[in-house]
């Protein structure tokens, strides 16, 4: 559990003010003046008065050392008021900027010189150098407490800065993903459901295709959004591994599908298939599937091909359309997410992509991913 600091301060207060009292009843044995009542109320008042010390350290601290003065004055022992007026020093040098603080510490000096007068001791040059060294050794540790509370300060800003950093790129990961599980599908959904009401009486057999890709394409939607769930949880509630997210192997599943849908797409595949990085895997796949669906939306009809290229180092994907037998106005390219979301996936991996029209008509996506590529900062 942790102590608030005023209650730490009342309990030092009360613990330092029951040494002073005990100390005071030892005034007599070390041959100085037997405290009476007012010199132990005055010695309760100095050293109960740090319990307030961390809300206004220079006024306890200037309250002390006053008391602490007039403690003196009528000729009681010094040292049994010297607790509080030490404290209440050290907390300015602390808690407050060096002016102040050594202004304090040069009044306190003052006061520890005037003790040794006011009770005649014999080894003045002893008392001055204590009251010079005592004073500067709180200040000095006053001074290197006060730059570890603004360093522990700052760290706790910074970290707090940083998990805000963190919150906000795992937020727009998550909305990437969303982006793209979403826009995909629900871009097939649209062409496949305005496709059966279409033909839904003059063509049935065509309308019930259409219905099953819908039916298809809502079920790996849901899939793929369950993964997403699972992976935002920080565990499991049936305890299990969560399923993969998808990869280059279920490119030609997807390519299936918008076939099927109406879309002329061919997949070619160069070079052996192998596995990769988790990320890496799911990075190209991502930019497939943000490509086609962009065909889907900006030129559907346009004969599109999916080019992917496995090489030693890296892997390549192209996926490029071709205006003929689609409407070239509504093939353009976009400035929405979705480009964006590429860039920022291939930049994560240290890949490079390039999307823009082609100059004899269409649009060409194409990306390079290093296969030993890992997540930069």
């Amino acid at each position: 559990m942790r102590i608030r600091p005023v209650t730490a301060d009342v309990f030092i207060a009360l613990a330092q003010t029951c040494v002073a009292v005990l100390l005071g009843q030892e005034a007599a044995r070390q041959g100085q003046q037997p405290l009476d009542v007012l010199g132990y109320a005055l010695a309760v008042i100095i050293n109960m008065a740090c319990a307030f010390r961390s809300g206004a350290p220079v006024g306890v601290c200037a309250f002390v050392i006053a008391m602490w003065t007039l403690y003196i004055s009528l000729g009681n022992w010094p040292v049994v008021g010297s607790y509080g007026a030490l404290i209440a020093g050290y907390t300015v040098a602390a808690t407050r900027p060096a002016r102040i603080s050594l202004s304090c510490m040069a009044v306190l000096a003052v006061v520890w010189v005037f003790a040794g007068i006011r009770t005649g001791s014999d080894a003045m040059p002893s008392v001055v150098v204590q009251a010079l060294a005592v004073p500067a050794v709180l200040w000095r540790f006053g001074r290197v407490a006060r730059r570890s509370t603004k360093l522990a300060e700052q760290l706790a800003k910074e970290q707090e800065a940083r998990a805000k950093r963190e919150v906000a790129e795992e937020r727009g990961r998550i909305a990437r993903e969303l982006h793209d599980i979403i826009a995909h599908h629900m871009s097939v959904i649209s062409v496949q459901s305005g496709l059966a009401r279409f033909v839904f009486e003059s063509d049935p057999p065509t309308a019930r295709g259409a219905l099953g890709t819908i039916s298809a394409t809502s079920q790996e939607a849901l899939e793929e959004l369950r993964r997403m769930l699972h992976l935002l949880r920080a565990e499991d509630v049936d305890g299990e591994p969560s399923a993969p997210m998808p990869g280059l192997s279920r490119l030609s599943d997807m390519v299936e599908r918008l076939r099927a849908g109406g879309l002329p797409v061919e997949l070619r595949v160069q070079g052996e298939a192998r596995p990769l990085a988790p990320g890496v895997d799911l990075c190209a796949y991502r930019v497939a599937q943000e490509a086609l669906t962009n065909v889907l939306k900006h030129a559907p009809g346009a004969r599109t091909t999916v080019e992917l290229c496995y090489e030693r180092n890296h892997v390549a994907l192209a996926v490029v359309n071709d205006t003929t037998g689609a409407n070239p106005v509504r093939n353009r390219s976009g400035g929405g997410h979705g480009l964006i979301g590429m860039r920022e996936r291939a930049k994560l991996y240290g890949g490079t992509i390039s999307t823009g029209p082609r100059s004899e008509g269409g649009f060409a996506v194409r990306l390079l991913l290093p296969t030993s590529a890992q997540p930069t900062a």
